[in-house]
């Protein structure tokens, strides 16, 4: 890949995870993934070559006795401690809480930075499918660093831990097989950047 096909792999890519770790899969801007994921259409499309494409292909389409919806509410709203919880202070904070020390640190590089976070409620900005727009939306208007650092310095140190452990739990076909693609996405982002990703201390 050359620049400019790597910057459009990683702003689709992101895009396309980003809305289905943050919307509901029934929403306008989820439900069209969701069915491209759910026909197979995903595979021709996907930017980077993806291990066992065929069984993850297999598993985004596999019946599941819990409604996709309900899933989702149950991986990423509750009212039941989430499975795996997808707030970087979550992992990153000693006391493993929303709107922790890395919360603002992510917060204050953001101000730094000159990017508003327009949200219709109290939420922390580091929720992973957040971040993961987030970094679309810088790729697309041209602010390489700033991606570059936004990746290196407040999703990477705990995506990883995050998406293994969502994996794990996350106890429905095709959310399985989303982490799964996730894991090897961030592998490719991870592998191409220009800055090392920052070592943090993680206590999940």
């Amino acid at each position: 890949m050359n620049d400019v096909q790597r910057n459009d792999a990683l702003a689709f890519s992101a895009r396309v995870l980003g809305a289905l770790f943050y919307f509901a899969p029934d929403s306008a801007l989820a439900e069209p993934l969701v069915a491209a994921f759910t026909d197979g259409e995903w595979q021709t499309q996907w930017p980077y070559p993806i291990d066992n494409a065929d069984a993850l292909s297999s598993a985004f389409s596999a019946p599941a006795d819990e409604p996709l919806t309900e899933a989702w509410q149950r991986l990423f709203i509750g009212p039941s401690a989430l499975p795996s919880p997808p707030w970087g202070s979550v992992w990153l904070d000693r006391e493993n809480v929303l709107f922790g020390d890395s919360t603002l640190a992510l917060r204050q590089w953001m101000r730094d930075n000159q990017i508003a976070f327009d949200v219709q409620q109290n939420e922390p900005e580091d929720h992973f499918g957040t971040l993961l727009l987030l970094a679309a939306w810088l790729v697309e208007n041209d602010r390489q660093e700033a991606c570059d650092q936004l990746l290196a310095w407040h999703l990477l140190p705990w995506a990883q831990r995050f998406i293994a452990e969502f994996i794990e739990k996350a106890n429905h076909p095709f959310f399985s097989a989303l982490g799964q693609l996730t894991q090897q996405t961030l592998g490719h982002w991870q592998s191409h950047l220009l800055i090392p990703v920052a070592d943090k201390k993680l206590y999940r």
